[in-house]
């Protein structure tokens, strides 16, 4: 078992010692599920990206600016929501923490 407060924790040391202010830790990976625990210290962001099959990000510190084109999206330390089926990107409002669950290939279903 993993402890979320103490990867969020270590993550946020790791990216305030990083000159990009960002730093993130893949600690599960089965099959197509990923989960990993970002950090991005205040004003840090990650660039507009594609999304897999199906994702949700969880704050876990701090506040963080979930944008896309359809409209940014805030968030605070507590909230859950699920990714768009869009490009985004990730703005820290503050240090923050966050963990991305992601799940990369979707099997097609037989009826």
């Amino acid at each position: 078992m993993d402890d979320l407060t103490a990867l969020a924790r270590h993550q946020l040391d790791d990216a305030r010692a990083s000159a990009h202010g960002r730093s993130a830790h893949l600690f599960l990976h089965d099959g197509p599920l990923r989960q990993t625990v970002i950090a991005l210290t205040s004003g840090a962001s990650l660039d507009e990206h594609n999304t897999p099959p199906a994702a949700s990000l969880q704050v876990l510190h701090g506040r963080v600016r979930l944008t896309m084109k359809s409209g940014d999206q805030d968030m605070i330390a507590g909230q859950v929501g699920p990714i768009p089926h869009e490009r985004h990107g990730l703005q820290a409002l503050e240090d923050c923490a966050v963990l991305l669950t992601a799940v990369t290939a979707v099997r097609a279903t037989s009826r």
